[in-house]
């Protein structure tokens, strides 16, 4: 089954290498997969693939740099879009569509920049499994034409790290990454500086090595989620991770006792449209 999904992603890679390509590239195994499976088609047929990062206010800069490294390391022409989602797509209420609406800004933007440079294949890396959970982003992808191959093959996400390993991408075991809007309940104000604060919180948690984690917040709480199997290494730290968080303004530490859950705060909507 995962060889006849891996056969069919080539066959089309190969068709779309008829062409130049664009693809979609924030750095995830995803993204890198798609781009790296776009060069080595188009290397056959001599065409150009694009890899296109667009910086914005919902992710850490620190991933620009990372996927300009990945870029040169799978050999695709490198483009970075800057944009301000919050203030041009209509989401500074983090509204329950913010995922639509931010997706279809940043491909409107993806797309003219492709119309430019004259390409008109434009993928990105959307997996069989996000298919199944709360994506209204995905809508916005239809509405505008993009290609998703790897969720038309039928790859899902642990098939998707598998192929990277056997490509030999240094990303395929990568967790992760959504934006940092989604650590905020939805109807929640989303300021630059709170996800300033829920940035450096993360980043300090990195540190002791959670296999997964997410710092969600609720005004002046901080809810950790991690990994069951990680609980007790975080009490192990919990005064040092209680005052660091409290340091950054956090009146309140909490531990989720569900653990970490991708999409958690989806689960306060009632019939999502998918």
């Amino acid at each position: 089954m995962y060889q006849d999904k891996k056969q069919k992603l080539l066959n089309r890679m190969e068709q779309y290498a008829a062409q130049d390509i664009m693809v979609a590239f924030s750095g995830g195994v995803d993204s890198s997969l798609l781009l790296k499976l776009a060069c080595e088609a188009a290397a056959r047929t001599g065409k150009k693939v694009y890899g296109v990062t667009v910086q914005t206010r919902l992710h850490p800069p620190g991933e620009i740099t990372e996927a300009e490294r990945l870029c040169r390391e799978i050999g695709a022409c490198h483009i970075v879009l800057s944009v301000d989602e919050l203030r041009e797509a209509g989401i500074m209420d983090n509204p329950t569509d913010r995922c639509y609406r931010c997706k279809k800004h940043l491909f409107q933007k993806i797309l003219e920049r492709a119309a430019f440079l004259g390409v008109n294949v434009v993928l990105e890396g959307t997996n069989e499994d996000d298919l199944h959970v709360y994506r209204p982003g995905i809508r916005a992808l239809k509405e505008l034409e993009i290609i998703s191959p790897l969720a038309q093959a039928g790859l899902t996400k642990a098939e998707v790290r598998e192929l990277a390993k056997e490509y030999g991408l240094s990303v395929a075991s990568k967790p992760a990454a959504p934006c940092l809007a989604t650590r905020f309940p939805y109807g929640t104000s989303l300021t630059c500086e709170k996800m300033e604060q829920v940035e450096k919180g993360e980043g300090f948690l990195k540190k002791f090595a959670f296999q997964n984690l997410r710092l969600r917040v609720h005004q002046d709480i901080a809810r950790i989620e991690v990994q069951g199997t990680d609980f007790e290494k975080l009490m192990e730290h919990r005064e040092e991770i209680v005052s660091y968080l409290k340091g950054l303004g956090y009146r309140y530490v909490t531990l989720d006792l569900e653990g970490f859950r991708s999409g958690s705060m989806d689960e306060a909507l009632t019939n999502p449209m998918f």
